[in-house]
C-alpha cells in the first residue's frame, strides 16, 4: 500500500494543488492560455517523441492491441450514449457528450504521467497507442453524430473534413507519427536537441497535472444531475474492466500493455468533452460538473487500480490456457 500511495499521492496532490490554488486565487481563465498552449503544443508532443522514437518498429503496428482497446472504449461510449438517449428522450446531440463522458479518458494530461510512474518504461507504446487511437474515435464519432442529431439534412463532406483536419492537426498525433518514423528509421536527434527534448518532456506532466486542477477549480458547479453516477461508473470502473475482459480474450498480449491500457481506462472523463459541449453548444454545463466530479471521485478508483496492478493482486489475463 506504501507503494501505491508513493504513486498516487504527489499524482493526485498535483491536481488538488492546482485546484485550491484556483480556488484562493481568483484569476480569470484566460491567464491558462499560454501555460496550456505550453503543455498541448510543446511538452506533451516533446514526451510523445520521447516515449515512441526509441521503440522497436514492429511495436508500434500491434493491430490486435489497438483493435481490442479501441473496441472497449467504443463499447463504453454506446453505453454512456444510450444512457444519454434514455434521459433526454431522443436527444442524439446531448446523447453523444453524455457518450463522450462515459468512454473518452484523459488520456492526453494523466495518461502518461500515471502509466509511467505504475508500469515504467514498458508503458510507453501502449500509452501513445490508446492516446492515438481513442482520440481518433472521439474526434470522429462526437461531430458524426452531432451532424446526425441537427436540424436538416447532415453535411457529410463538412464534417468529414473537419474530422480530418482535426485528426491529422493534433500536435500529440503529428509527435507520434514524427516519432514513428524516427522509430522506423532509427534516428535519434543530436544530443543539444535531445537534452531540450528531454527538459521539456519532464516538464509536461507536472505543469499538465498542475493546469489541469485550476481548470476544474474554475468550472462553476451547478450540482450532479441523476444520470451523471451512470457514466462515472461506466468511465471510471467498467471501461477498465471491459478493457482487462477485451485483452484477455483477444490474444496473448504483455502485463505491461494490459495493465497499462487499465490505467489509460480508468482515468476520468477528458477535460475536452467539455471543450466539445461548449463547441457544439450543447450538454455545457452538465458537461463541466462531469468532469469536475469525475476527476474528484477518480483519486479513489484511479488508486484502487494502482493498488490491485502494483500488488499483482490481479491476473493480467483472464484466459492463460486458452
Amino acid at each position: 500500500m506504501a507503494q501505491v500511495l508513493a504513486l498516487a499521492l504527489p499524482f493526485f496532490g498535483l491536481i488538488f494543488l492546482g485546484f485550491f490554488c484556483g480556488k484562493i486565487r481568483k484569476l480569470p481563465e484566460e491567464g491558462l492560455a499560454w501555460m496550456n498552449f505550453f503543455i498541448i503544443y510543446v511538452a506533451l508532443p516533446c514526451l510523445f517523441f520521447k516515449l515512441i522514437a526509441t521503440t522497436p518498429f514492429e511495436q508500434l503496428s500491434n493491430w490486435p492491441f489497438i483493435l481490442s482497446t479501441t473496441v472497449s472504449t467504443y463499447i463504453a461510449f454506446a453505453l454512456s450514449f444510450a444512457v444519454g438517449i434514455w434521459v433526454t428522450g431522443g436527444d442524439i446531440k446531448s446523447a453523444a457528450i453524455q457518450g463522450a463522458l462515459g468512454g473518452y479518458s484523459n488520456v492526453g494530461y494523466m495518461g502518461p504521467g500515471i502509466t509511467l510512474a505504475a508500469v515504467g518504461p514498458a508503458a510507453a507504446v501502449p500509452t501513445a497507442l490508446v492516446f492515438v487511437f481513442d482520440c481518433i474515435l472521439f474526434f470522429t464519432i462526437v461531430p458524426f453524430m452531432m451532424g446526425l442529431g441537427g436540424a436538416g439534412k447532415m453535411k457529410i463532406w463538412s464534417t468529414a473534413k473537419y474530422v480530418v483536419l482535426k485528426v491529422v492537426t493534433h500536435p500529440f498525433n503529428i509527435a507520434t507519427a514524427v516519432a514513428v518514423i524516427a522509430a522506423y528509421f532509427h534516428w535519434q536527434p543530436p544530443e543539444a536537441v535531445g537534452v531540450l527534448i528531454d527538459f521539456l518532456a519532464r516538464a509536461a506532466a507536472p505543469c499538465a497535472l498542475f493546469a489541469l486542477g485550476v481548470t476544474v477549480a474554475l468550472r462553476p458547479y451547478e450540482g450532479v444531475p441523476v444520470e451523471l453516477p451512470i457514466h462515472l461508473f461506466i468511465k471510471l470502473l467498467l471501461h477498465p474492466v471491459l478493457v482487462w475482459v477485451i485483452l484477455s480474450a483477444a490474444g496473448d498480449f504483455d502485463r505491461a500493455w494490459v495493465f497499462t491500457a487499465m490505467l489509460m481506462a480508468s482515468l476520468p472523463p477528458a477535460g475536452n468533452v467539455f471543450v466539445m459541449a461548449r463547441q457544439f453548444d450543447v450538454y455545457v454545463q452538465r458537461a463541466s460538473n462531469g468532469v469536475l466530479v469525475g476527476t474528484i471521485v477518480s483519486v479513489a478508483t484511479v488508486t484502487l487500480f494502482l493498488y490491485l496492478i502494483a500488488g499483482d493482486i490481479i491476473p493480467y489475463d483472464l484466459f492463460p490456457s486458452r
